[in-house]
């Protein structure tokens, strides 16, 4: 007779499925992950309370992967380095973002991590009514361009005369290197009316 799963359970063990479990695009839910690892629902709650909980298991596990320095430095360096990993773990797991946006967040590296962009802001001289809003604008940014990475080579195929974007079209990079270049010259814009937005405070 196999022996049972559930000794074996562990929050990284069912962190780790239930990931699998959401990258799959299947219905993702307690019955479902319990299904996947082989165990009965009540053992799941043995070790997690609940849907919620196994969201933010999930986003810890995800911090911890995509978040393993702890970015220190000026301002524009932490929004580039922040940017960067939550545009890769966004484009890494799509499906999973859903999941992400719609709980409340709680997962100490993730928290940590946002406390680092929000200090980093604040010990620059941005305004504290300002801060959340930044932290908010650069998630919304990485979440975009981490969805763009999924995009099809051909995003646009003009089928009337266009005055323009057939020419562009035609000519520009496509895939995984036109989102990269877009990416880059979205970031530049947005560190750009970041310095902005702060000289004009300090100039006050």
């Amino acid at each position: 007779m196999p022996r049972p799963k559930v000794n074996l359970l562990s929050v990284d063990l069912i962190a780790d499925a239930a990931i699998e479990l959401a990258d799959s695009g299947e219905r993702f839910g307690v019955n479902a992950l319990a299904r996947r690892l082989g165990v009965t629902p009540s053992s799941l709650y043995n070790h997690v309370d609940g849907r919620a909980a196994i969201i933010e298991l999930m986003r810890e596990r995800l911090g911890s992967r995509y978040f393993p320095e702890r970015v220190t430095g000026e301002w524009d360096h932490v929004v580039r380095v922040i940017v960067g990993n939550l545009r890769t773990l966004y484009a890494d797991h799509p499906l999973i973002v859903p999941l992400l946006v719609g709980k409340t967040i709680t997962a100490p590296v993730v928290i940590d991590n946002y406390d680092r962009l929000a200090t980093a802001l604040a010990e620059a001289g941005f305004p504290d009514e300002e801060v959340l809003a930044i932290v908010a604008i650069v998630d919304a940014f990485a979440i975009g361009f981490g969805f763009d990475v999924a995009s099809p080579d051909e995003i646009w195929r003009p089928e009337t005369p266009t005055r323009t974007l057939g020419r562009l079209v035609a000519e520009a990079e496509r895939g995984r290197e036109r989102s990269d270049r877009a990416f880059e010259i979205g970031l530049e814009m947005l560190i750009d009316s970041l310095r902005r937005q702060l000289e004009r405070t300090q100039a006050g």
